[in-house]
């Protein structure tokens, strides 16, 4: 099975592919769709859905695995996180691929095994995993492929 995380961002969104082959995960791809702050508002929620929608016409998944939203302080990053992991929503649904939605709390544990992990402790993982020999960068790219490993495991359990 084929799966694309998605770390949500509005600057940046991570994106990770992995492939799960009966419990061995495998590395495909990561990398990150960058939106610029001199572009309009719209504009970058479009590069957002257009980079989706590449990533998915590029590698096919069988499954899309997105971060649930946490609380942040700062609202007015809160709701541009939460457009621009709408639209990458919409992109996935659009395409017909099954989404899970694993929690912060969930790619730490399903990573580390401690759901109060420190994000180098997660990429460490990410690292080893996926037997790469360095974390990949940005650190977004390696984020998204935590929740694509987190989300192989999810999918798997609901066969």
């Amino acid at each position: 099975m084929r799966v694309l995380g998605i770390d949500p961002g509005f600057d940046r969104t991570g994106w990770g592919v992995i492939e799960d082959t009966g419990g061995r995960l495998t590395y495909v791809e990561c990398g990150c769709i960058q939106t610029s702050a001199k572009d309009e508002y719209t504009q970058r929620l479009q590069a957002i859905r257009d980079g989706v929608q590449d990533v998915i016409n590029r590698f096919k998944p069988d499954a899309f695995a997105i971060e649930k939203l946490f609380f942040q302080t700062n609202a007015k990053t809160a709701i541009k996180v939460g457009e621009a992991r709408g639209i990458a929503l919409l992109v996935a649904a659009d395409a017909g691929v099954p989404i899970v939605e694993p929690t912060p709390n969930q790619v730490k544990s399903g990573t580390t095994g401690q759901g109060n992990a420190e994000k180098k402790q997660v990429q460490d993982m990410v690292m080893r995993l996926l037997k790469l020999s360095s974390v990949p960068k940005p650190d977004d790219a390696a984020d998204a492929l935590a929740i694509a490993i987190v989300g192989a495991t999810l999918f798997s359990s609901r066969r």
